[in-house]
């Protein structure tokens, strides 16, 4: 078994499993997975750009290391509140099934609603049922940023459900298009946000819904997210399967197609063995100047090590 060089999008090696396996002694199994996570995110200052602790991305680190045998864990002492890593709900509210079918002007003025605060569980496990039906990557409840859109009609029926969350931690192509250096990258990453699912429900068929419904979220995904998480997004992004879709309805909507990925997964591990396949990479700014947002140096350096 070999050891991850990149893990959650950070390098990884030797001396950081034995920092990891440290803290596991160090809390002789009476640490909570709660407290590990939060102390590996202190040993490392794993934070975001605003200074908050990244516990979760710390929990998923131990996760997987657990996952791939090179740890051992203490037992969970509470279910987890997102359900991250099982199955979305097997039951949910039914939706009209009934054809749709007609031109895009009959469904106008379409109707965003995000469901992904607390007080929309029943909604969000609505859409999670329908993803994980009727998309083809599935579905499992979001771990970390995200946010959530049912698009319905003018009279309120669901049409379609998109899902916006964390972006890759790198890409070739989109990071040589951005012109961005890797510490500026580790250091405004939070400025982008990544299109994780898109499906309009399969029995709607009506002409450039997909493209309108990508223009209508891309002009109101920016202002959600800020009232959210009081931080500004630049720039979106996306991977489209080549094998399954020509990606028309970006395009459509002015999203850039900016070359391929190297099928390496969204934490782009580096090895050359294909772990995914090979997609499309488009990009939206929602700024004009989003590269002078992306590229800038911040007031407070990082002052981790283990960045690049």
């Amino acid at each position: 078994m070999t050891l991850p060089t990149t893990l959650q999008g950070r390098p990884f090696g030797p001396q950081q499993l034995a920092q990891v396996q440290a803290l596991l002694d160090e809390g002789n199994g009476q640490w909570s997975r709660y407290r590990l996570s939060r102390e590996l995110a202190v040993l490392w200052n794993w934070r975001t750009a605003h200074g908050q602790l990244k516990d979760m991305a710390a929990r998923t680190l131990l996760l997987k290391l657990e996952a791939q045998g090179w740890i051992c864990l203490p037992a969970r002492r509470i279910k987890s509140p997102t359900r991250s890593g099982r199955p979305p709900v097997s039951d949910g509210p039914g939706l009209d099934e009934s054809p749709v079918q007609c031109a895009l002007e009959q469904l106008t003025p379409l109707r965003l609603r995000e469901v992904s605060p607390a007080n929309q569980r029943q909604e969000r496990a609505q859409l999670e049922v329908c993803l994980d039906r009727h998309h083809y990557l599935g579905y499992r409840s979001r771990v970390g940023r995200n946010l959530q859109y049912w698009v319905c009609d003018v009279g309120g029926r669901p049409l379609a459900c998109v899902v916006f969350g964390a972006p890759a931690w790198q890409c070739a192509a989109r990071d040589r298009w951005i012109g961005w250096s890797s510490r500026q990258r580790a250091q405004q990453l939070g400025g982008l946000v990544n299109n994780t699912r898109f499906l309009i429900l399969p029995w709607v068929r009506v002409p450039h819904l997909a493209s309108h419904i990508l223009g209508l979220v891309s002009r109101q995904l920016r202002l959600d997210w800020e009232v959210k998480y009081r931080e500004s997004i630049w720039l979106l992004e996306t991977f489209v399967d080549r094998q399954r879709f020509a990606g028309t309805c970006y395009r459509a909507a002015n999203w850039t197609l900016l070359g391929q990925t190297k099928g390496r997964g969204r934490q782009g591990p580096n090895c050359d063995v294909l772990s995914t396949t090979i997609k499309d990479v488009y990009v939206l700014p929602l700024h004009r100047n989003f590269r002078r947002h992306l590229t800038a140096a911040q007031n407070h350096p990082q002052t981790n090590p283990f960045l690049p």
